[in-house]
């Protein structure tokens, strides 16, 4: 098992900076992969970012050139570094692990909201 635990959410105003961390615990070693992904009201649930083996990383579009997903392995944390936030990047962002070791599974942590409001 595998746990995720969000935080660094808030409100911040438009060209802000925001940095969410996702604290992992239990069954490291069997993570492969570790992801953000956003919901906004209404939206279905869509893919942030993502950080694979050997530190690479792949974004959305909309969010390329913005936002930075890293992770300290020391720490058992990953984190998303949102900078220039636009409105349209209000939502709740969600910590997503997955595992392949037993096949495809996939943790999720309880989400943080992220709002950007003036």
């Amino acid at each position: 098992q595998v746990q995720l635990v969000e935080s660094g959410g808030g409100l911040v105003q438009p060209g802000g900076s925001l940095r969410l961390s996702c604290a992992v615990s239990g069954s490291i070693s069997s993570i492969n992969t570790m992801a953000w992904y956003r919901q906004a009201p209404g939206n279905q649930r869509e893919f942030v970012a993502i950080i694979l083996s050997g530190d690479r990383t792949d974004y959305a579009d909309s969010v390329k050139g913005r936002f930075t997903i890293s992770r300290n392995n020391a720490k058992n944390t990953t984190y998303l570094q949102m900078n220039s936030l636009k409105m349209e990047d209000t939502a709740a962002y969600y910590c997503n692990a997955v595992s392949f070791k037993f096949g495809r599974r996939d943790y999720w942590g309880q989400g943080t909201q992220v709002t950007v409001s003036s």
